[in-house]
């Protein structure tokens, strides 16, 4: 007689599978986990309402995909791709991603995570499973502008989040999205000092802002590109 905590075990995992916690999935990338062949998933709703964040869908939309539907999919693509990586959104606040990883991980599969890093509880308990190969970590703005451009006040979570990565033995990476309108030349001056004094020493992407439509903040694009010569550092990175 099969037990019944075996049962209880396995209504679980079919109830998660059938979870519509994905908005889409985009099948082949050369470009989002670095130097590997991926797939993107893009998980539902976000904690943050960054004003240049062009996935309005995502960020207040719902989940149209089964997170079984995509546990297939990847299988479909069996030597195709080396990782999957799980964006948003923010793809921290489900906690169903554990499990989805795990799986992936049985595949022999590498995971990616993009976070703004405001469940750093979770980024921990993935590290510490083995659940995670890489991540990309937004550093959305400094403290005294975080609110004005996150509409959050999670900065402490995202600080802490980055003290886990610097920890861990695995790679991670740092993003910035600049715009005028919300950051300056100075404000990113002082974001550099800030991960350079807490012993990052990776590459430190910085992004222009590009204009693709509608975005959280409907922001418009009207900016100042910046200008590389006024930031010192040898790990910056500019991405146009």
């Amino acid at each position: 007689m099969e037990k019944k905590g075996n049962i209880n075990n396995e209504r679980t995992l079919k109830n998660m599978w059938n979870k519509k916690i994905v908005c889409d999935l985009t099948p082949f990338s050369l470009i989002d986990y670095p130097d590997k062949t991926s797939c993107i998933v893009w998980f539902a709703g976000c904690n943050m309402r960054c004003r240049y964040c062009y996935n309005p869908e995502i960020v207040f939309g719902k989940g149209q995909l089964r997170l079984g539907e995509v546990l297939e999919f990847v299988k479909s693509r069996d030597g195709l791709l080396d990782g999957v990586v799980f964006s948003g959104g923010e793809c921290t606040l489900h906690e169903e991603i554990m499990p989805f990883s795990r799986a992936l991980k049985e595949l022999g599969l590498l995971v990616k995570i993009d976070t703004n890093g405001s469940k750093p509880d979770l980024i921990q308990k993935m590290l510490r499973l083995s659940l995670i190969d890489y991540v990309s970590l937004d550093f959305k703005a400094p403290l005294h502008k975080f609110k004005s451009v996150t509409d959050s006040t999670l900065f402490k979570e995202f600080e802490r989040s980055l003290q886990i990565l610097l920890k861990a033995e695995i790679p991670f990476e740092l993003r910035t999205t600049f715009h005028s309108e919300l950051l300056n030349d100075s404000d990113l001056r002082g974001m550099i000092e800030f991960v350079n004094n807490a012993g990052y020493t990776g590459n430190y992407y910085i992004q222009n802002y590009i204009h693709s439509g509608n975005t959280v903040g409907r922001i418009e694009n009207r900016h100042n590109r910046l200008q590389t010569q006024h930031l010192s550092s040898n790990n910056i990175v500019i991405r146009n």
